[in-house]
């Protein structure tokens, strides 16, 4: 049998790019393998990806040097349409590519194009409805549907036409804990129960390193390492906080799961549990306030009669399940919608009567989708745009990105950034501004651990400086290393509001991995165990 997929020397590169988006690849994946790609924010994961199903460089662009092999096709002359019944892809956003309004008719269209009869269609429909647990979706509007429910109707919607492989990219960016749990448990399932080969890329490494069987990790000069995951992280830069906690004490062998570290952990629970708890920044004046908030979308309440503070100096984390209002709340606040009852402060004015100049000096908001920000065609030319328009010194927004992204290419167009390398580039654009208030949306989607790494940093000197940061998240182990306090929203209203050691550590879903392993021990992060060792000698 010949294997779901093959790299035979693969080589990518972009016109207007100064190093392969791909080097050399050779790469074998095996039927039943459940592989993830890892790698740093423009490392060519979504290269690596799109030329597995074609998309490199039929509909992307680009050169494509060497063959990939599809169950026995070569995807240079087969184009994506061509090899839909031996691979699925499902994108980083599922959502813009939906082309039904009723998840039935969804699952149905890939194989209405392929001629499949109508009695295999029907039954093809009914046993993924049941392999992935959303029978009780089969007729809801896709446009009703929350983030983790779009996220299986897509693959469901791919594996009707039963391919052998299924390829997806950062398919828990969005998703909160409780529903990227519940898509990787589907994949783990596609791959147990009916041998399906999966080849996924995340940087929430946290969420499925524990459940692969190896690892590509890809470098910045577009070439791969692979190998079982505790071989790979044992010597690699990134990793989830429970292996990088398993190398910083010599663990061996290096725990991949909470279950296998804390098992190690006994001695280490007992040693520190005499240690200081670290503390947060305190609170300064209020910025912006919300009270007796409520607004709607048609007939769906999304925030009931909230009443929020905001205080300088601070980095807030909003979290809640995908639905429960974290961007209307950051909307609200940056003017771009109005109440529909009770009053929306911020500076002591109504953000909705600030001129457009008055708004970008007090307030900047980066929403979840970062082109929304961006205008101009190469990104030198979108930095020198916002100096203009902001009135800032020639070269603030360049200097900014250079912290964020120092490698980003000047000469790129934003639209052929990866999508953590655009949100840099969007952060960069709205933190020159130096806004006392901060609002962003999803900040960490697509961006690897050391991207993130600057981003916090970036953030904290925002807050050490007096500004107001807010972050509407599901990145629990972002607010473990960043937030000062947590706000959780649950159906439009405030459930949870403090501070962010107490409120992770004793949440059953937003504790992250250093504090389920050394439970009771109100310690969030690997810095936080050496800090605590240091301590207690």
């Amino acid at each position: 049998m010949t294997a779901p997929l093959e790299f035979r020397g693969v080589s990518v590169a972009y016109e207007g790019s100064d190093r392969p988006a791909l080097s050399q690849v050779d790469l074998l994946v095996d039927e039943g393998e459940f592989v993830l790609v890892a790698g740093e924010t423009g490392s060519g994961k979504s290269t690596l990806l799109r030329a597995a199903c074609g998309l490199v460089p039929h509909f992307t662009g680009g050169t494509l040097a060497g063959r990939v092999v599809v169950a026995g096709r070569d995807t240079a002359t087969h184009r994506p349409r061509d090899l839909a019944d031996a691979i699925g892809y499902v994108g980083q956003n599922p959502a813009a590519t939906f082309v039904a309004d009723i998840v039935e008719d969804e699952l149905a269209y890939t194989m209405e194009n392929l001629g499949i009869a109508p009695d295999v269609m029907r039954r093809r429909v009914e046993e993924t409805l049941d392999l992935l647990g959303i029978a009780e979706l089969r007729d809801r509007p896709l446009a009703t549907l929350s983030g983790g429910q779009q996220q299986r109707v897509a693959i469901a919607a791919v594996l009707t036409a039963a391919p052998r492989l299924l390829v997806l990219d950062e398919p828990t960016s969005a998703l909160d804990p409780v529903a990227a749990e519940d898509v990787l448990s589907s994949l783990a399932r596609l791959v147990h129960d009916v041998a399906m080969t999966i080849v996924v890329a995340e940087h929430r490494l946290e969420r499925i390193v524990h459940l692969v069987d190896r690892v590509v990790l890809l470098d910045r000069s577009g070439r791969i390492e692979t190998g079982p995951p505790a071989e790979v992280f044992r010597t690699a830069t990134i990793g989830p906080p429970v292996v990088r906690l398993g190398r910083a004490l010599g663990w061996d062998p290096l725990p991949l799961s909470v279950r296998d570290a804390r098992r190690s952990a006994a001695d280490l629970r007992t040693r520190l549990a005499a240690a200081a708890v670290p503390t947060h920044r305190a609170a300064g004046s209020a910025v912006a306030s919300l009270r007796r908030v409520t607004f709607r979308y048609g007939g769906v309440t999304a925030l009931d009669g909230v009443d929020i503070d905001i205080a300088s100096g601070q980095i807030a984390a909003v979290m809640g399940r995908n639905g429960a209002g974290k961007s209307t709340l950051l909307h609200l606040l940056a003017g771009a919608i109005e109440a529909r009852t009770g009053s929306v402060t911020v500076g002591g004015a109504d953000p909705r009567r600030l001129s457009g100049r008055e708004l970008i000096a007090r307030v900047g908001l980066v929403p979840q989708d970062p082109g929304l920000l961006l205008y101009a065609d190469r990104v030198d030319t979108e930095c020198a745009l916002a100096d203009r328009e902001g009135g800032l010194a020639s070269g603030t927004t360049a200097e900014v990105l250079r912290e964020l992204a120092p490698d980003l290419p000047a000469d790129r167009h934003p639209r052929d950034l990866s999508e953590g390398q655009r949100l840099l580039l969007a952060l960069a654009v709205v933190l020159a501004h130096r806004p006392p208030l901060v609002l962003l949306d999803e900040p960490t989607r697509g961006l690897d651990p050391h991207a993130k790494e600057r981003l916090a940093a970036a953030l904290g000197h925002l807050a050490d400086d007096g500004a107001a940061v807010v972050l509407a998240t599901h990145d629990v182990e972002l607010a473990a290393a960043l937030v000062d306090r947590v706000i959780v929203l649950a159906d439009g209203d405030v459930i949870t509001d403090g501070d962010a050691r107490s409120v992770l550590c004793h949440s059953p879903t937003l504790a992250p991995q250093v504090a389920r392993i050394l439970a009771p021990l109100e310690l969030l992060t690997v810095e936080d165990v050496a800090a605590a060792l240091h301590e207690v000698g």
